[in-house]
């Protein structure tokens, strides 16, 4: 069983401002509660005991609001970058002091989705495990190609990487700190058949702009969804 995992909480979320300008985006409530507190939810539910959450801005935000995280069953830990985020990259290797030498889940903060984190695979093959959907209408083109389980950068049709994987530490072998992506990391792993893939066809929302996040919230008033209030 996975029992560590990593929650993106660093971003300015420029392209959500004004509402950032005062309020970290993953603090931003949807259904009475932060954005952060779905995942949290979701993954002690899916067995993980002790959650890392990298922060940057308006960093003494997130233990105030979120505290030791017992209120969910799980221990918190806090990264703090800084005032300026190290990216998925910098952030994934900074934090990996707190995560262990096992596989550990990643998931990014401005999303919202009904998947189940204990569905994930818990023997990890290679380096990487990535759960991607449907291109959404913002990102028509995708990400990567998903065939046989196994993700490619390539020509062809792509999915869309949702921001939710399973990742083994030594994706970053090598890698000195600083500010840098995990995406031409992953790409070069891909081209040696090191990150396997899945298609999540459930419910996903990149919670990128001030009109998707009023989408989200009213799309939740309709639905019956456990944990709305």
């Amino acid at each position: 069983m996975i029992e560590r995992a990593l929650i993106f909480a660093a971003g300015r979320g420029e392209r959500m401002r004004p509402l950032t300008d005062a309020t970290p985006k993953p603090l931003l409530e949807v259904g009475c509660k932060p954005l952060i507190a779905w995942h949290l939810e979701k993954l002690a539910a899916a067995g993980v005991r002790e959650v890392v959450i990298n922060t940057a801005h308006l960093a003494v935000q997130f233990p105030a609001k979120l505290g030791d995280g017992s209120r969910w069953g799980l221990r918190i830990h806090f990264s703090d970058e800084g005032a300026e985020p190290l990216e998925t990259g910098g952030g994934m290797l900074k934090a990996l002091p707190l995560l262990g030498d096992a596989p550990f889940i990643a998931v990014n903060s401005d999303i919202w989705t009904d998947f189940a984190f204990s569905t994930l695979q818990q023997n990890l093959q290679g380096l990487a495990h990535l759960v991607m959907v449907d291109n959404p209408v913002q990102h028509p083109h995708g990400d990567f190609v998903l065939r046989d389980g196994r993700l490619y950068d390539e020509a062809g049709p792509r999915l869309t990487f949702t921001g939710i994987g399973v990742y083994r530490p030594a994706l970053l072998a090598g890698r000195t700190s600083g500010k840098f992506s995990t995406v031409p990391i992953l790409r070069a792993a891909m081209h040696r058949g090191e990150v396997s893939g899945e298609r999540y066809p459930g419910a996903w929302s990149d919670i990128g702009t001030p009109q998707r996040l009023a989408e989200l919230r009213t799309s939740l008033k309709k639905k019956n969804i456990p944990g709305l209030r």
